[in-house]
């Protein structure tokens, strides 16, 4: 393992510079910007690292059986968030391992999950992924049908949906990613007044865009390399 604590606690304080700076930019408060570490391909090791740096609530992980084998070996209180793609066969387990499942973009997702929370007696947080960009190497739901998918999930009791996410299209043109998150927070807006219900997250953002979400309005910023440097 490479990543030393200290480094990490500094990085840390550079990511949260760096989020200072974009709210005041953006005439935002730091506070309403939650910074969640993405912790996916990071040994047990430097998850510790997150709880014992203090003011974190949870981590974000990409796959159901990575986390599997990792959340055991951590101790302290975090909440695990998924935010990689799920397929429906693995729902029962995401929902034994996570507190918040973001990722959730079509309808046999959300009945699996539903299923699965039920079975366990529990209500389980989720977001909705929009492909807000369009891109078709991404996942989410076109931002047609977003409206359908909300309607779906709004129907299962097991589900709370707390919000939207979304990942920008790579482009080395920043307006790419601007338009992206400008996006989803018209279709979030939109949401809220279609169904008259709060979806106060927007998560996106990620190391190299984190400034134009939270310029369009990012609730939730979701930071790997930016903490913990290069993946594994």
């Amino acid at each position: 393992m490479s990543l030393t604590y200290t480094a990490f606690c500094d990085h840390v304080a550079e990511v949260r510079s760096r989020i200072a700076e974009s709210c005041a930019r953006a005439g935002r408060n730091p506070a309403e910007v939650r910074l969640l570490p993405v912790t996916k391909t990071q040994p047990p090791e430097v998850v510790q690292f997150v709880v014992q740096h203090g003011g974190f609530e949870a981590v974000g992980e990409n796959r159901v059986q990575e986390t599997a084998e990792k959340r055991p070996r951590v101790a302290g209180g975090l909440r695990w968030e998924l935010i990689g793609h799920l397929q429906s066969n693995k729902a029962r387990q995401a929902v034994e391992l996570f507190e918040r499942v973001q990722s959730v973009d079509r309808d046999k997702v959300l009945i699996a999950l539903d299923r699965a929370a039920g079975e366990q007696g529990r209500r389980l947080a989720v977001l909705l992924q929009v492909n807000a960009g369009n891109d078709p190497a991404k996942f989410g739901v076109d931002p047609e049908a977003a409206p359908a998918l909300l309607e779906q999930a709004l129907q299962l009791t097991h589900l709370r949906v707390e919000g939207l996410m979304t990942i920008a299209p790579l482009s080395d043109d920043p307006t790419v990613a601007r338009r992206t998150f400008a996006r989803l927070r018209e279709i979030r807006d939109d949401l809220i007044k279609r169904f008259d219900l709060p979806l106060n997250e927007l998560s996106m953002g990620m190391s190299g865009d984190l400034d134009a979400a939270i310029a369009e309005g990012s609730t939730l910023v979701r930071v790997g390399s930016a903490l913990f440097g290069a993946r594994g």
